[in-house]
């Protein structure tokens, strides 16, 4: 494993990594949290394929609202996949629902240590609007 590419040394300087993570029994909370939809937990459960990916998906959403706050705060956020998440679940999650989406490291970067932004897609081919 490349360390640097994967972000390791990144992590092990950054003051705080945030774990980005999911709750596989989501739905057991929606009669709280989804009051005026009472059967919301009944769409979900015992549906183990729309349980994980609804899961996922707004875990990921989650995730990019915390970088987007961190971004307006001041703090520098990095992103990362690639990582051992079974390692981070067992460590952080063992015993639980929750499983690991992705790592945020959070705190205010070296500007030398970043590389320049990549080329980005013209929009016409990133976009596609029917």
């Amino acid at each position: 494993i490349n360390a640097e590419y994967m972000g390791i040394n990144k992590t092990m300087v950054a003051p705080v990594t945030a774990i980005v993570a999911y709750d596989s029994a989501f739905y057991e909370e929606l009669p709280t949290q989804f009051p005026s939809f009472s059967a919301a937990r009944e769409v979900f459960a015992g549906k183990k394929e729309l349980i994980d990916s609804t899961a996922f998906r707004n875990g990921s959403l989650q995730g990019a609202y915390l970088i987007i706050a961190a971004r307006l705060l001041g703090l520098d956020a990095g992103p990362m996949s690639g990582f051992d998440s079974q390692m981070v679940d067992d460590a952080f999650f063992a015993g639980t629902t929750w499983r690991s989406n992705f790592l945020v490291n959070l705190g205010y970067g070296d500007p030398a240590g970043n590389r320049p932004r990549g080329p980005r897609l013209p929009f016409e081919k990133a976009v596609r609007i029917e």
